[in-house]
């Protein structure tokens, strides 16, 4: 197999399945193995050293690197336009590695209402503890934001589309302000994918996933990886090497198995939450609906110029919130559960999803109504959907 790949050239059909994956692999197999040996053994004290100091490729020890995590690592790098990347335990594992690798006493981060459950706590609770200031801004208000990054930003973080309620920023335009003022630009990629948007080519310097929801694809492994150029995901992979939220061997086998039909997963995951988007915009049980690839959504433009499809989450509410419960137990072929991004169909209410962390007030405050639902939108046949989203709605 060719080494000398210009990967620029490959579509994301093709990177899904052969990025990481064109080097001649133990035993001549032509899939990777999960290699579950905490330490590597050498003949001699001189190649070990070579191996410690990098002067030659190789692996020491577990919590350091593995070779299955390394073939996952370069997959999604590639995918993404990466110079490397750095594999996690866990999605929250990613982003706080990277925080904190990257922010110290004195620091400014500018970020929107709309992050992430898990992610909102770490700016409101941990980091204003060791003297980190944050500053919240309307997520999609450019103008603020920035405002408030010309006043002083050492971190822009960027979460496009947000979950749960599909908000879009402006990644080029925020990047290149960012830029101005030497900030960092991170940004959570988790619910578009690399196969629907690149945010390192719009001007970002680290994009995370969390790879137990689109990358993993199938609710059976958890994992996070954080990519960028050489110098930043240096630094995040010696935070992460000393504080030890190294991923396992066994979910990146996995993780790294469910990407093979990457795209061809979210090719029909965007087609299918699409579609779904416009027939609940006419149900009369429905009150809103959101989602970035209908026009009424108000980062559509936005989102039309910097993603290539829309994505498979999005979320509606019900015009009647006491019946949020009624209508989840009336489906027939949904999970009631807290994720996203499988095969499969999952609803569930941001209390006890996306923000099951924070107290009503505090979802109030992130503009999330209670009366909502967000929905993971599965590669099921589309009518079979429909119907089933309307025999419960129909109850209601």
């Amino acid at each position: 197999m060719k080494k000398d790949i210009s990967w620029d050239k490959i579509k994301s059909e093709t990177k899904s399945i052969w990025a990481g994956e064109t080097d001649p692999l133990p035993y001549n197999t032509t899939q990777p193995s999960t290699v579950n040996s905490v330490a590597f053994s050498y003949n001699n004290i001189e190649e070990w050293m070579a191996v410690a100091k990098g002067d030659k490729k190789g692996h020491i020890y577990g919590r350091n690197t593995n070779p299955t995590v390394e073939i996952l690592e370069k997959k999604v790098a590639i995918l993404e336009g990466a110079d490397t990347a750095t594999a996690f335990s866990s999605g929250m594992a990613a982003i706080s590695n990277t925080l904190f690798a990257n922010l110290k006493p004195g620091d400014r981060v500018i970020v929107g209402k709309d992050s992430y459950g898990g992610t909102s706590k770490i700016f409101m609770e941990f980091l204003p503890n060791f003297n980190i200031e944050v500053v919240f801004c309307d997520t999609t208000d450019t103008e603020l934001f920035k405002k408030e990054i010309k006043k002083k930003c050492s971190l822009l973080y960027l979460e496009t589309p947000t979950n749960p309620t599909l908000k879009i920023q402006d990644i080029q335009t925020l990047s290149n302000y960012a830029k101005a003022s030497n900030a960092l630009v991170v940004v959570d990629n988790t619910l578009s994918t690399p196969i629907n948007q690149n945010p390192l080519r719009l001007g970002a310097d680290v994009v995370l996933h969390s790879a137990t929801k689109f990358l993993c694809g199938h609710s059976d492994a958890i994992g996070g990886i954080a990519c960028g150029n050489n110098k930043i995901i240096d630094r995040i992979f010696h935070f992460r090497e000393i504080n030890g939220a190294c991923l396992d061997p066994s979910p990146a086998y996995m993780i790294l198995r469910g990407m093979k039909t990457l795209a061809l997963r979210m090719k029909k995951h965007n087609e299918n939450a699409l579609e779904l988007s416009h027939w609940l915009l006419g149900h009369k049980n429905v009150e809103k609906v959101f989602y970035p690839g209908i026009s009424s959504h108000d980062g559509y433009n936005i989102a039309k110029n910097q993603m290539k499809g829309y994505g498979g989450v999005l979320s509606f509410s019900i015009k009647d919130q006491s019946a949020i419960s009624n209508f989840i137990s009336n489906l027939q072929f949904a999970h009631a559960a807290a994720h996203l991004g499988s095969l499969d169909t999952i609803v569930g209410p941001p209390k006890t999803t996306s923000h099951v962390e924070n107290t009503p007030k505090e979802r109030k405050k992130l503009g999330i109504p209670e009366n909502l639902i967000r929905c993971s939108v599965g590669i099921e046949h589309i009518n079979d959907i429909k119907n089933d989203f309307d025999q419960a709605l129909n109850k209601l």
